[in-house]
């Protein structure tokens, strides 16, 4: 490789992670408070997991037809295993040209062991929201947030590093699940008016409800029972953050930090709903920029934990 072609290359490679930087700052905003505690190299590998992981996502909600997101996904696929081989021939990342996600993610793997494989578990999981899946019980809605959420966790890891990798990874995995857990309380309403139930049956059927809609999109479960259910699924995710917060002391300090300015982020969320079930019910609920930012910086001081 000549020199002008290194240059070039590495020009090439700069300007996909500032892609992937922009889709987290733009798509991941809770996200984004955590990452950016990160050293730079940490935060661009960070930044192509998350914006890759941003594109599945945002093929299983998007408008087209059924078919039409299930063949995307499929080509996502196809696409992964592209980066798999340009890693395992070595070759140059310009094979990737024309997919700035692709460049950024061939490359932050070149240098972490991020387990790529992992995204194909993610893949599988949008493909159970195209088809429209429901979930009787909670081993089932819980294999299902593994594969959306626990997998980004142990993505997460390849870049963080950690002592004793095998517990770190199930504890990711946790609280992989909690995050998930949050957002289907934090996304009830919105779901439903896409078709979609993440509450399994057992847990409808415990509180007596259906989770049916009026035609002006309201519940017409009553507002006794749905509050009870809510606050059934934040003790949940609760026990769950618990258990994942416990990976903390196994990461090194800005890794922690920026685990535990997202975990933070997205348990005040849960707090909020908790406390006022009505907001999920009737809007997607969120926390204020200057709430989260707060978040972030009692993270980077050791005091969110």
């Amino acid at each position: 490789m000549t020199a002008l072609e290194a240059c070039e290359r590495s020009e090439r490679v700069v300007e996909a992670y500032r892609h992937c930087e922009r889709v987290v700052r733009e798509e991941a905003r809770n996200f984004s408070y955590g990452i950016r505690l990160m050293p730079a190299p940490k935060r661009r590998a960070m930044s192509a997991i998350y914006a890759f992981a941003r594109g599945i996502d945002d093929i299983g909600d998007g408008p087209e037809p059924a078919c039409v997101r299930l063949d995307l996904l499929d080509r996502t696929r196809q696409r992964l295993l592209t980066v798999q081989d340009v890693l395992r021939r070595r070759a140059d990342v310009r094979a990737l040209e024309g997919h700035p996600v692709l460049t950024a993610l061939a490359d932050a793997a070149g240098r972490y062991p991020i387990p790529l494989e992992a995204f194909d578990e993610l893949i599988d999981g949008c493909e159970n929201d195209v088809r429209g899946a429901d979930y009787d019980t909670f081993d089932d809605l819980l294999r299902y947030c593994q594969r959306v959420a626990g997998t980004v966790g142990r993505l997460s890891l390849g870049v963080f590093g950690s002592d004793g990798r095998q517990r770190a990874e199930g504890l990711a995995d946790s609280l992989g699940v909690a995050l998930q857990l949050t957002n289907i309380l934090r996304d009830l309403r919105e779901d439903r008016l896409a078709g979609r139930t993440y509450i399994p049956r057992e847990d409808l059927d415990r509180f007596g409800c259906t989770l049916e809609l009026d035609e002006s999109g309201t519940f017409i479960d009553p507002p006794w029972r749905l509050n009870k259910l809510v606050g059934f699924q934040a003790e949940r995710a609760r026990a769950w953050y618990a258990e994942g917060l416990r990976l903390l002391p196994l990461l090194d300090r800005r890794s922690a930090a920026c685990t535990a300015a997202m975990a933070g982020i997205y348990r005040r969320l849960l707090d909020t709903i908790a406390a006022q079930p009505s907001i999920a019910l009737h809007s997607r609920a969120s926390l204020p920029t200057w709430q989260k930012a707060v978040v972030a910086a009692r993270a980077l001081s050791g005091v969110e934990r």
